[in-house]
């Protein structure tokens, strides 16, 4: 037999024996207070019960049918005690208010043997709560939990009856019933408490400290890891985590599955003998991006920002960026704007540890033309010459346009459809510092391509 199974045997057998006690004391004695902790006692037999037939259910292996193990059966076994409880209180304040307002007379008989009797349940009450509680506290147990809970309402009702037993014993008769009445709120206040932390958990309501805990020991980790999802439930005493995690897309498959473990030694170290399944996703670091980039135009006054670059560093990514601004505002209104964007990034995209800004004024419209052909014969000529030797063609299109900083070249190349982007690019780039040094005149070359 499990040390849980014989702590709740002992619970069952400790309540018949309070309960032959009690209720024939109760009756001797005329004592609604003794009858009332007699009924009180028999919730606890029935609870006892249920504890025993819960704690054998819920030390079950996981197995196909339930995967998650049995645990929620002492969660069942305490909300069904919680319901006994409630209707076992109702009952006992029905009759204790009866004879306070005369509609009833007690008769009760405050024998000092049943002064005796009340002492004697009060040993046991402390002794059955106190075994109850140190097995519910080193097995984890609801359903242990809730006998010592329900045992150390006993002691408290079994004091209130000897008070009330001494008041008629002084002469005060409805000292029994006001002593009857209080263990039937001390019932219920238990019965409702019960019932709410069972329900959040037969619910999976997320155990709050149980998540921090979590948290904290994976926001602890080094290196760091991105923390995408946690979701925690619990069942006999036993926590259950799934954590989804993000590791860089370039990452080998032993990286991943070595910061999977990290994570769930963490957890597990946090809350002991806890049940933790980590997934593992590559992360997408294109919707990084363009969080980022929301984030820094929400900000007002932002009119543009190029230049992003997100780099990796250890789970975590720092963030560089430029920033166009109105040309007229002051270095400090500007430095300002640029703070708020560092704020905003920071508050918006959780993996962003660090952000840096560049800063750049926004140049307004200027006034353009075009320019005539034989103004700008010569540069014509020398992209011509450079297009011929680069693709060994024509463009497909070239115009220049006269503007206040000088002359910008517009160029549209043809290029292989399935040449890799990266190439195409480098390919534009080194067309664009060509032309610069043919065609000095060219004060800016803007080269788009196209398949």
């Amino acid at each position: 037999m499990s040390p849980q199974r014989r702590t709740a045997l002992v619970s069952v057998v400790a309540a018949c024996i309070l309960i032959a006690i009690k209720l024939a004391t109760g009756l001797a004695t005329d004592s609604l207070g003794l009858l009332s902790e007699a009924v009180h006692s028999g919730t606890d037999l029935v609870a006892a019960l249920l504890t025993l037939f819960a704690v054998g259910v819920a030390v079950r292996p996981a197995d196909r049918s339930h995967p998650y193990g049995h645990g929620k059966a002492e969660h069942l076994a305490a909300l069904a005690e919680a319901g006994i409880l409630v209707v076992a209180s109702l009952f006992l304040a029905y009759r204790a208010l009866g004879h306070l307002v005369g509609s009833s007379e007690s008769q009760v008989d405050p024998a000092w043997w049943a002064l005796l009797v009340v002492g004697v349940v009060m040993v046991i009450d402390v002794s059955r709560m106190t075994v109850s509680l140190r097995a519910a506290k080193r097995y984890r147990s609801a359903a242990l939990q809730a006998n010592a809970l329900h045992f150390g309402s006993d002691l408290v009702g079994s004091t209130a009856v000897l008070a009330g037993l001494l008041l008629a014993r002084a002469g005060y008769p409805e000292g029994d019933s006001i002593a009857a009445l209080f263990v039937a709120l001390l019932v219920l206040l238990a019965a409702g408490r019960l019932m709410s932390r069972n329900v959040d958990v037969l619910m999976d309501r997320a155990p709050p400290e149980a998540e921090k805990a979590a948290l904290r020991a994976i926001e602890g980790l080094e290196p760091t890891v991105q923390l995408r999802r946690l979701r925690m439930r619990q069942a006999g005493g036993r926590h259950f985590a799934d954590v989804v995690i993000g590791v860089s897309p370039g990452a080998a498959v032993g990286q991943g599955h070595a910061a999977a473990d990290a994570v769930e030694a963490a957890v597990q170290k946090a809350l002991p003998n806890s049940d933790v399944v980590v997934h593992v996703e590559p992360q997408d670091e294109v919707a990084l991006r363009e969080r980022v980039h929301a984030a820094a135009l929400s900000v007002p006054r932002v009119r543009e920002v190029h230049n992003l670059r997100v780099v990796s560093m250890g789970g975590r990514f720092e963030v560089a960026l430029h920033l166009k601004l109105p040309g007229e505002i002051s270095l400090d209104d500007a430095h300002g704007v640029a703070s708020s964007v560092e704020q905003a990034i920071l508050r918006s995209v959780a993996e962003v540890s660090s952000v840096q800004t560049h800063l750049e004024p926004l140049r307004e419209p200027g006034a353009g033309r075009t320019p005539d052909p034989g103004e700008v014969e010569a540069d014509r000529k020398a992209v011509l010459s450079v297009v011929q030797e680069r693709i060994g063609g024509a463009p497909r299109e070239l115009r220049f346009l006269q503007t206040e900083d000088g002359l910008v070249a517009l160029l549209t190349l043809g290029v292989d459809a399935s040449r890799p982007l990266a190439d195409a690019h480098a390919l534009a780039s080194e067309i664009e510092q060509e032309i610069r040094r043919a065609a000095p005149g060219v004060v800016d070359v803007i080269v788009h391509t196209e398949p």
